[in-house]
């Protein structure tokens, strides 16, 4: 996991705000965007930060948040007032908190996670400070036992346990990629299966695990295609291996989401070429250089293909765009 985290655009932030104003507007945006909470700031209103970005995807919504130390707290006649259950996983980014729930208490460090709901009191303690992603989504999309849900609240996740470490990979990646938010079909369906494995293999039923893990599988290899383009050696046995699967298994799993995977992955090469030799510093190496550093290890091959795809040389796309002196 990458330390940093992209934040969207920001649905709140605090130094847009008069000091005055700043906890009444934390707390219509929480209420409105995520859910109701008693929120006790630590620091006095002048020294109160808040960034926080909002998405949806269907019925998932994600909150990225970063702040100044903070005690949230869902009380028993805000729980009793709920209206559509909720399942909450929190992602610790950097720092530490803790939840409780349901007679629990867990420390969440990076990397970790945890899930509560909204039909019961809990509490987040965040005295460090905030660097967190919140992922609500409906308590029926689980399909789970009441008391499954229950069992596995307020546990730290993630740490010990493989599968819930591809959780939050997946999770946080989820969070973060914007790309991901406009396939609500391809995203949603994914990410209750694999929440609901993390749950019901812990709960000692990993027998459940094979068709959730198969679910996001698909989603799972484009994300790390995705973050793995500019290496050089990326290629099919690698890929699969990672995952391990078979190269075989690998193209029929890409095959039946529309994927061919050689021309999905030089797609997506062309793409950041272009972008690299369209911007402020597309002059500042060589047309080789940058095609290399996207995997073009041939300079010929390279301008082939990038006029196959965009009808025009990459010297000719760099030239279009030159930044014009001002006189």
């Amino acid at each position: 996991m990458r330390p940093e985290v992209c934040l969207m655009s920001p649905v709140l932030d605090t130094a847009l705000i008069s000091p005055h104003d700043r906890e009444e507007a934390i707390r219509h945006a929480v209420w409105e965007s995520v859910v109701a909470v008693d929120i006790d700031h630590r620091p006095s209103a002048e020294d109160i930060s808040v960034r926080m970005a909002l998405s949806a995807i269907g019925p998932l919504r994600i909150c990225s948040a970063r702040a100044t130390a903070v005690t949230v707290r869902r009380t028993q006649r805000l729980a009793r007032q709920d209206e559509e259950p909720a399942v909450f996983l929190g992602l610790q980014v950097t720092g530490t908190s803790l939840v409780a729930q349901n007679g629990r208490e867990c420390v969440l460090r990076p990397g970790e996670f945890a899930v509560y709901e909204s039909i019961a009191p809990y509490t987040l303690l965040f005295d460090e400070g905030v660097d967190h992603h919140f992922l609500r989504l409906p308590r029926a999309a689980l399909a789970l036992p009441d008391r499954l849900i229950r069992d596995n609240t307020s546990v730290t996740l993630g740490s010990d346990d493989p599968i819930a470490r591809l959780a939050f990979t997946y999770f946080h990646q989820l969070a973060v990629d914007g790309e991901l938010h406009q396939g609500a079909d391809a995203v949603v369906e994914p990410s209750v299966e694999l929440l609901r494995v993390v749950l019901t293999h812990r709960h000692g039923d990993s027998s459940l695990a094979r068709g959730p893990l198969e679910a996001t599988l698909s989603l799972r290899l484009t994300q790390y295609i995705r973050q793995h383009l500019a290496d050089p050696d990326l290629s099919p046995a690698r890929i699969a291996a990672t995952h391990n699967i078979s190269v075989r298994h690998l193209y029929a799993v890409l095959s039946r989401s529309g994927i061919s995977l050689g021309d999905w992955i030089r797609t997506r090469r062309l793409a950041e070429c272009r972008r690299e030799l369209a911007g402020p510093n597309g002059r500042l190496r060589t047309i080789a250089a940058i095609g290399r550093s996207w995997g073009f290890t041939d300079a010929t091959h390279f301008s082939k293909v990038f006029k196959q795809a965009y009808g025009i040389s990459p010297r000719a796309w760099r030239d279009e765009h030159r930044p014009r002196s001002s006189t």
